[in-house]
């Protein structure tokens, strides 16, 4: 009996035989021994059975088992992740911490996550230019942060931030933040607070998402939240609420490393809320997309 990998089917020639190697790379051998009664001699059959014995030793050599892997070689880890990551992308607004800043704007940011530490540490950096309104600016954010772990039921990450701004005369500012996530079942929760101490200053930002399967390489994810800010400088001495936001995007997982995700947005502030003060952003639509490389 053949091999269980084996199985012969007859040729189109009388006589013939296929042999087809399954699980190999190589599709078929086809050895067709001549009918005797038509040649006159057997020399022909015995020559086929011996180069058949042959090339089955060979392949053998080479292969190991049926159907594994060739000895000697490791198997071939597709999408491994080395821990970086690149992103670009473009938004309609740059809007932050409820506050409009620029319009018409790209993007790329650059990270890598060291594993092999105590905990996780993530450090990157996040380039922005305004194309259109104020041409002239610019943000280099510089960051790094840590995954601490999971705490009465919540992930928390500690990260330090410093904002540049390389097209002005500004020194440019840091900040300490400490940001916490939780699943609540239903949906997900977020919660950040961050200490400017550049201007001695803090915001705060609550939060729930949701993420609804619409096939298997593409989700809906669906955001709300509200921010608060105390005695944050872009206005001076002042504590309210800064901003309330709805975001919907939609992650298209275009391979294992590749994500496309366009996304629209609304940012509301009230009369008398922070954000709608510094520059009147109450009722604004503002959308974008992005695409985040893996390596």
């Amino acid at each position: 009996m053949p091999p269980r990998n084996l199985f012969f089917a007859k040729c189109f020639t009388p006589l013939s035989f296929t042999l087809v190697l399954r699980e190999r790379k190589i599709d078929c051998i086809t050895v067709c021994f001549n009918d005797p009664a038509k040649t006159g001699t057997t020399a022909t059959m015995k020559t086929g059975i011996l180069s058949l014995l042959v090339t089955i030793a060979a392949l053998n050599t080479h292969a190991g088992d049926w159907g594994k892997a060739p000895l000697g070689k490791a198997p071939i880890e597709e999408c491994l992740d080395l821990g970086g990551e690149i992103s670009v992308g473009y938004m309609t607004d740059y809007i932050f911490y409820g506050g409009w800043l620029a319009e018409d704007s790209i993007w790329m940011d650059v990270n890598y996550t060291f594993d092999g530490l105590a905990v996780p540490i993530t450090v990157g950096a996040w380039y922005l230019n305004s194309i259109n309104d104020p041409a002239d600016y610019d943000e280099l954010d510089l960051y790094v942060s840590a995954a601490l772990g999971t705490f009465a039921g919540f992930e928390v990450d500690l990260g330090y931030l410093y904002y540049i701004y390389p097209e002005t005369a500004d020194p440019g500012e840091g900040e300490i933040n400490i940001e916490l996530n939780r699943s609540l079942g239903f949906v997900d929760f977020t919660g950040t607070a961050s200490y400017n101490h550049t201007y001695d200053s803090w915001y705060y930002l609550a939060g729930i998402s949701k993420t609804l399967g619409i096939t298997d390489n593409i989700d809906l994810v669906l955001e709300t939240g509200v921010g608060y800010m105390d005695n944050y400088f872009i206005v001076t001495n002042s504590s309210n609420w800064s901003h309330y936001y709805v975001n919907a995007s939609l992650p298209i997982r275009l391979n294992c490393r590749a994500t496309l995700t366009p996304y629209v947005g609304w940012n509301g502030s009230p009369d008398t809320w922070i954000t709608n003060e510094y520059n009147g952003t109450d009722g604004k639509i503002h959308s974008g997309v992005s695409l985040s490389v893996t390596f």
